[in-house]
């Protein structure tokens, strides 16, 4: 089918083999449709599509992170407006935490000996030690460590659009789908561990919405549990995992064991989409953490003082945004719904003559809110151009028809 190179087990310092990729089939029919599903894969790919769309590119001066284009940005934009608008309506406050913390932080939550291969490592003039954020959970438990907390305060929702950068190895990229700077629609939720069922329920209830709000109505759940790199006890990851288990059975969720795949430091619920070919992407998470809060010292005043729980919930804006060109409708190849579209409507004009009113037609799409984009002299092979653009209507005001 086709070659690759690869490295003997999978070590750059090893030397590189070539992979041939080859498959056999019962039948000419089961072929055939392995071929179509091909061909259509391409014709979805994000990256082929992002290009044409003219949305992002990638290139060799920055591997793994993206540059965004205007329209690419626009539509990272009404992605990360609608999740806040969704969060602020579930009771989650928007945070902030810096992008360089200390090794010493790192040592005490257990990245720095389970992660530190994956994190970007820097040094101060001061030579301390610094780590660029591979995720935000400690900065959010550091927020809510600040001060005194009461039990009257939680549940506690902390959620943050986090940029985030992770050295994930140059074989392991692919497009925006997998990327060493990203960013992370990350929310903890600080809770006692009675709360933890029924937030892990809202949770749940609350991603599936807004799944279906994108499209996605096939979404599959995954229990991922302990796996062999981890911390905190065996007796702290049997409460964990049976805590999970149970909110997720008490939703009313079907679910599927993942084993071994859990977070080192907890237990986790995976959301994975499926595509109008079939194909799962993982997309947003639910993690619960007995661990992080303790070991960085976070309390709340209760009977006595004690740690709160931690659940680590996000789903994944860069991964959507790519998922999206892979929707479940097979008609739409990368086409927006109408209220995703970056160019909601193009005003073009031809003639000297229409270029006023041109302007007027554009200031009125604008005031009721519509993205449009204005363009003047344009050729009339430009404007068909413009009328072919997925989910974009074109409107000609030199005399021709406009279409919605």
């Amino acid at each position: 089918m086709n070659v690759a190179g690869a490295y003997w087990r999978g070590d750059p310092s090893n030397a590189q083999l070539q992979r041939v990729y080859g498959t056999a089939w019962p039948s000419q029919k089961e072929l055939d449709q392995y071929l179509f599903r091909l061909e259509e894969a391409e014709r979805r790919d994000h990256r082929k599509l992002g290009r044409e769309l003219d949305l992002f590119h990638m290139q060799e001066e920055a591997v793994g992170s993206v540059f965004w284009h205007p329209k690419g940005w626009k539509l990272f934009r009404i992605i990360e407006d609608y999740m806040r608008r969704r969060l602020d309506a579930a009771g989650y406050q928007e945070v902030k935490g810096p992008q360089l913390l200390d090794r010493s932080l790192w040592e005490a939550t257990g990245h720095w000996e389970n992660f530190r291969e994956n994190m970007f490592i820097a040094e101060s003039r001061d030579e301390r030690v610094l780590a660029v954020k591979p995720m935000n959970c400690p900065g959010h438990v550091l927020i809510f460590r600040n001060r005194l907390r009461s039990y009257r305060e939680l549940p506690l929702r902390l959620a943050e659009f986090g940029s985030c950068h992770r050295n994930e190895p140059s074989g392991a990229l692919h497009g925006i789908m997998r990327v060493r700077a990203f960013t992370q629609d990350d929310a903890h939720i600080f809770c006692t561990e009675d709360q933890v069922t029924a937030e892990a329920i809202v949770f749940c209830q609350l991603l599936l919405s807004i799944y279906r709000d994108f499209g996605f109505d096939d979404v599959a759940i995954k229990f991922a549990d302990r796996p062999p790199l981890r911390t905190g006890s065996d007796a702290i990851w049997d409460r964990a995992e049976n805590d999970l288990r149970d909110a997720v059975e008490a939703a009313g969720l079907a679910y599927t064991l993942n084993p071994g795949e859990g977070a080192f430091y907890g237990p986790k619920l995976e959301f994975v989409l499926r595509d109008a070919l079939g194909r799962d992407c993982q997309c947003g998470t639910l993690q619960l953490d007995f661990n992080m809060p303790e070991r960085l010292g976070a309390t709340y005043v209760g009977e006595g003082w004690r740690p709160p729980y931690a659940g680590h919930a996000a789903s994944r804006d860069p991964r959507l945004g790519g998922t999206l060109h892979r929707h479940p409708d097979r008609a739409l190849r990368g086409k927006f719904p109408l209220w995703l579209a970056p160019v909601q409507a193009v005003v073009a004009s031809i003639t000297e003559e229409a270029a006023g009113y041109a302007e007027e037609v554009a200031r009125e799409l604008a005031n009721v809110g519509l993205r449009g984009d204005r363009r003047s002299r344009q050729r009339k092979d430009q404007l068909q151009g413009a009328r072919a653009q997925p989910r974009q209507g074109a409107a000609d005001p030199g005399g021709r028809p406009a279409r919605g």
